[in-house]
């Protein structure tokens, strides 16, 4: 287990699912940890009460709050990047707004959040975003635009690794296919659908994605910068 004790870390979007998970693994390595959440107030504080971590209210959408909270926690040695939302629909009937919001989450937040924790993180710093296999691939109907949030990710990550990389900070994204949790249960209706493309038949646990981020997050990965670190039991394969 990487042993994150005297790390400053700080999870954007922590309280439920794989946000969750990354808040225990960080934790139980020893590092100060902090995480945001926008809705789920009661999940957030059961989850500051278990791990010893920070719960701070911040919707990933308003950027004058979001840069607020990042520099109100100092010189970060590790940041994730997990808030994110999720619309799937027939384009021609999906509300824009809907879709605005999206990417204001899924694509403005990333930026404004990267670039924000950059500006006083420390040497040999790490910035890791939840991205999604969709990146690569979308094999059903009605995921254009979420799947365009997911590839415009990968530009910035390969940019922003370039910009930092002269401070040893690295630049990743985690790619998950199919995960189990509230946006996406194991049992949903989609899943069996979703297993049909996977050469592993099951979606994958919120601590298996916790686990790659604190791989990425700790010394040996150092020399991991700029990559799609895809975890999906095949399903892009």
């Amino acid at each position: 287990m990487n042993d994150f004790t005297g790390k400053n870390i700080l999870i954007l979007g922590g309280s439920r699912g794989i946000g969750a998970a990354i808040v225990h693994r960080f934790a139980a390595g020893g590092g100060g940890v902090a995480f945001t959440y926008a809705g789920s107030r009661d999940a957030a504080e059961a989850l500051a009460a278990e791990t010893g971590a920070e719960a701070i209210r911040t919707d990933s959408a308003d950027r004058d709050a979001l840069i607020a909270t990042i520099a109100g926690r100092g010189a970060l040695d590790v940041i994730v990047i997990n808030a994110g939302t999720l619309v799937l629909g027939d384009p021609l009937t999906l509300d824009p707004d809907d879709i605005d919001r999206m990417i204001d989450i899924n694509v403005r937040a990333p930026y404004h959040a990267a670039v924000e924790a950059a500006r006083h993180m420390n040497a040999n710093g790490r910035i890791i975003v939840i991205g999604s296999v969709n990146g690569d691939r979308m094999p059903f109907a009605g995921g254009a635009a979420y799947a365009l949030t997911k590839a415009a990710m990968q530009g910035m990550v390969r940019g922003l690794a370039r910009d930092f990389g002269d401070r040893g900070i690295t630049v990743n994204s985690i790619q998950p296919g199919p995960t189990d949790s509230e946006m996406n249960p194991a049992e949903g209706p989609m899943a069996a659908t979703m297993h049909g493309f996977m050469a592993i038949k099951r979606h994958a646990r919120p601590q298996e994605i916790a686990e790659l981020a604190a791989y990425i997050a700790g010394p040996n990965g150092a020399m991991i910068t700029g990559s799609m670190q895809t975890i999906d039991g095949g399903f892009g394969a």
